[in-house]
Formats: C-alpha cells, sequence, structure tokens
C-alpha cells in the first residue's frame, strides 16, 4: 500500500469525503424514492382488497424484472443484483397486500 503524505493525503482525504457525501445523498434518494413507491403499491393493494383482486399478478411481476435487468445492463449495474433486489420489493409488496386482505 502506498503511503501519503502532505497535500497528497490531505488531497486524498478530501475526494474521500467528497464521495462519501455522495453516497450519502444517493441513500437518502433512495429510502425516499422507495418510500413513495410503498405509497403507490399500498394503494394499488387497497385497491385489490376492495374489489377482491389477488395480491400477487406474476405476469406483471415477471415483466418487471425483466424490465429491471433491462434497465440494470443500460445503467451498467449487475441485472443479476436488479433482479435479486426487484424481487425483494414485490416479495414484500405482496406481503403487504395479503395484510390489506385480512
Amino acid at each position: 500500500m502506498t503511503e501519503l503524505f502532505g497535500d497528497e493525503a490531505d488531497r486524498a482525504q478530501a475526494l474521500l469525503r467528497e464521495h462519501r457525501d455522495s453516497i450519502d445523498r444517493l441513500d437518502a434518494i433512495l429510502v425516499y424514492t422507495l418510500a413513495e413507491r410503498f405509497k403507490q403499491t399500498q394503494a394499488v393493494g387497497r385497491l385489490k382488497a376492495e374489489h377482491d383482486l389477488p395480491p400477487a399478478d406474476p405476469e406483471r411481476e415477471a415483466r418487471q424484472i425483466e424490465r429491471l435487468e433491462w434497465l440494470s445492463r443500460e445503467a451498467d449495474l449487475d441485472p443479476e443484483f436488479a433482479r435479486k433486489f426487484m424481487a425483494f420489493v414485490i416479495s414484500e409488496v405482496i406481503r403487504h397486500h395479503e395484510k390489506l386482505q385480512r
């Protein structure tokens, strides 16, 4: 590992802070975006419960995962990670929808 001295170390620390600040902002965006997504899916769940529709829609879920895999490739994100992440989100949505139907 290369040791940094003086100005070089200060520049590295400043750059590290910038990267971490950016990561913190992106984390906040992710959390608020997920919260908004779940507000929308809760509205869908209430609508499904009111009209006695099934909590899961496997065809739509498969299309959403396929779409996310495509978007992830476009964004240079590992499609397998995107698929797993979306599968987790969908499973949580279905769990919420099932609770609304009780």
